[in-house]
Formats: structure tokens, C-alpha cells, sequence
């Protein structure tokens, strides 16, 4: 038997402990897979030393992606390049190996859209979730720019999005928490008019299943998806790290 868990700060919305349930169900196993939950980065740190040789794997969400770094023994190339982690193996000598999946997961999600009507794109958002969107994104050529509250140097503000920005920039993925349940009318401030037919826009969020990003994305015509894909994607190659 082998113990799993997901970190993260607010679990209830997570659909990764049924998921993991689920598999573990259909394989006839007698593992478990929990929500871990941490207020801090400080208990993240306290849980970690006491009892990381309780699991094999751990899963990483919200807001932890880049903070467990300095906790990990070894970080995979991959997930050395984009600077954010969110599976976790406890190696047999008990040493915590970082990798990403999340790329993985977003990449099978991605192609099956393309090809778009331009090679352009807004992130929204800049944390853990957003540097494995962006490292997909530069792997096949696209033109991106990063979008957050607080724009710095080429990032751009909410308010520096304009018609003209939004109608330049094909795909739009949001990689916020922004409209996730139960904030469900809440959406990034972005001018919806401007979005056509030629659009594709990506949520990275999959509860609700239709955000209000995505919903006025598609009352414009575009493409729309969930993170829902990615998921699954994403949380099958983390089953694989933890069983080689």
C-alpha cells in the first residue's frame, strides 16, 4: 500500500482526489490519495520534514508550485526550466525528486485546437500554473505575452488590454484562479467584444466546467475549453513518475 496526496492551500474545488480514487478503484489497489492542505509555506516546510516518508507521491497546486522548490532534494531538467513543480516522487532512499506534468498535460490539450488563425497569445496570470503555459507556448513558436494585476517591465497590466491587444492575440488562457467556484460570476477584466470566431480560449480551471471567462468567450463566437483535459493529462504522467 502507498500513500498520495495533493498540497495546496483550498482543496474543495480539487477534482484530483477523486480522479486518483477512481484509478486506484479501477486497479484493484489499496493505496489512498488526500488532500493536504496548508495555510503557509511554513507548514508546507513542517509537513515535509515530518512526514514525507509517509507517501511515495505528492501532487502540487495553488499557491506551492514555486515555493516547494527550496524544499526538494533534486528537480527534474524540465521542470528546472520552467521554475515550477507539481508532482512530487519520495524516491526509495526517501529523497523529494520535483518534476512538471502540467506542460505534458496542457500540450495534448493545446494541439488538438490548433492550427489557430496566428501563432499569438495572452497568459493570464503569472504563478506556478502560467511558466509551464509559457514554456508549451515557446516550444511551438508562439508570440505570447504575459498578463497580471501588477505589470512589470513586458508584462502587461489588466488595463493595458485593449481592443486592439485582444484582437491581436489569438489564444487567451487563463491561468488564474479567478471565476472558480463559488466565485463563479467572476471573471478577468479583459474587453470581451473584441473576441471573434478566430479565437481560442483556454481555462485552466475545471470547476465550474464553463467559467464566465469562458462563457463570454464563447457568446463571441471562439473556441473555448476547460482545464478539465489538462487534468487528466497531467495527473496520469504523475502516476507514471510515481510507479517508475
Amino acid at each position: 500500500m502507498a500513500n498520495y496526496g495533493l498540497i495546496g492551500k483550498t482543496l474543495k474545488h480539487s477534482y484530483s482526489k477523486e480522479f486518483f480514487r477512481k484509478k486506484i478503484e479501477i486497479e484493484n489497489r489499496s493505496d489512498s490519495y488526500e488532500n493536504l492542505e496548508f495555510e503557509d509555506v511554513d507548514h508546507l516546510e513542517k509537513f515535509l520534514k515530518e512526514r514525507k516518508t509517509d507517501f511515495k507521491g505528492f501532487n502540487v497546486t495553488y499557491p506551492f508550485k514555486e515555493q516547494i522548490i527550496p524544499f526538494l532534494d533534486r528537480i527534474d531538467t524540465e521542470a528546472a526550466a520552467i521554475g515550477a513543480v507539481n508532482t512530487v516522487k519520495v524516491s526509495p532512499k526517501k529523497k523529494l525528486i520535483g518534476y512538471n506534468t502540467d506542460h505534458y498535460g496542457f500540450a495534448l490539450t493545446l494541439i488538438d485546437y490548433l492550427p489557430l488563425k496566428k501563432k499569438t497569445a495572452l497568459i493570464l496570470g503569472t504563478g506556478g500554473a502560467s511558466k509551464a503555459i509559457a514554456y508549451v507556448l515557446s516550444t511551438m513558436d508562439f508570440d505570447y505575452k504575459y498578463v497580471s494585476r501588477n505589470g512589470v517591465g513586458d508584462i502587461l497590466r489588466y488595463q493595458d488590454v485593449t481592443e486592439k491587444v485582444i484582437a491581436n492575440h489569438y489564444l487567451i488562457i487563463n491561468c488564474t484562479p479567478v471565476g472558480t467556484f463559488p466565485y463563479i460570476e467572476d471573471c478577468p477584466k479583459l474587453p470581451y467584444q473584441s473576441i471573434t470566431k478566430n479565437h481560442l480560449l483556454i481555462d485552466l480551471i475545471y470547476n465550474p466546467g464553463e467559467t464566465e471567462f469562458l462563457k463570454r468567450g464563447f457568446a463571441k463566437g471562439a473556441i473555448i475549453s476547460n482545464g478539465l483535459k489538462m487534468l487528466e493529462h497531467q495527473a496520469k504522467k504523475s502516476w507514471a513518475i510515481w510507479q517508475k
